[in-house]
């Protein structure tokens, strides 16, 4: 489920792919754009969609804060040449997704993000997570589970999957955790419902979303949301 970047980002991602080796040192294989230098700098980890992979959103950091690293990571189950998913669809066309899939990537992940924020020197709080479609579930995933392991997530034409839902109950404290989430109300594949009803939830648990609708947007990353997301990263380090 690739999906549609403005023509710049395209030409940024290709760009960045030409000059970037697959690392393979962590948990999860992924791409690097990071600064030369050891500061401890906030830390954007992205997360594919289904049928992608690890180059689909790296070109997206040239729309984001100039001061952070960034990591695009490649999911762990392979569909194909180049096509990789972070769990099996459960279901004809459905997004429920396989219990033992979403267990295994989650820890997968977990145990990734510890690393990687020792590798580049930075603190788990400091870590944000940006994932579309599938990747947006598996940002929910991950980032709704206690401990907290990130300071943040942004979901991206993503959904809250009923496994996760089921388990998130009003009265718990919620997780230290920054949440953005996306959606273009002309979406098909996850239709823009999911979208208000993972906001509608969050709030109801006491979080804070900021919930950003982009009219007329299928199922892809518009210019208008990089310009939010970068606005919502910024300001969680002025």
């Amino acid at each position: 489920m690739l999906k549609i970047f403005a023509l710049l980002t395209l030409l940024a991602s290709t760009a960045v792919h030409a000059q970037t080796t697959l690392q393979t040192d962590l948990p999860l294989k992924y791409l690097e754009q990071v600064h030369a230098d050891a500061e401890p700098r906030p830390l954007v980890i992205f997360l594919h969609g289904y049928g992608s992979n690890e180059a689909d959103l790296i070109g997206m950091k040239f729309q984001l804060p100039a001061q952070y690293n960034y990591l695009s990571v490649q999911a762990p189950m392979a569909l194909g040449e180049g096509r990789y998913q972070w769990f099996r669809k459960k279901g004809e066309g459905a997004y429920n997704g396989e219990t033992d899939d979403l267990k295994a990537s989650g820890e997968k992940l977990r145990h990734f993000i510890a690393q990687a924020a020792k590798k580049y020197h930075t603190t788990t709080d400091k870590v944000y997570l940006v994932g579309f479609s599938q990747g947006a579930m598996m940002s929910y995933e991950v980032g709704l589970r206690p401990p907290a392991i990130v300071g943040g997530f942004a979901a991206l034409s993503g959904r809250l999957l009923p496994v996760l839902k089921s388990e998130l109950k009003p009265g718990q404290p919620p997780l230290p955790v920054h949440v953005f989430i996306g959606h273009g109300t002309a979406d098909d594949p996850v239709p823009y419902r999911h979208g208000t009803e993972a906001d509608a939830l969050l709030q109801k648990l006491d979080y804070k979303p900021e919930f950003h609708a982009y009219p007329g947007v299928g199922h892809s990353i518009s210019a208008a949301e990089l310009r939010d997301l970068n606005g919502w990263l910024q300001r969680l380090n002025p």
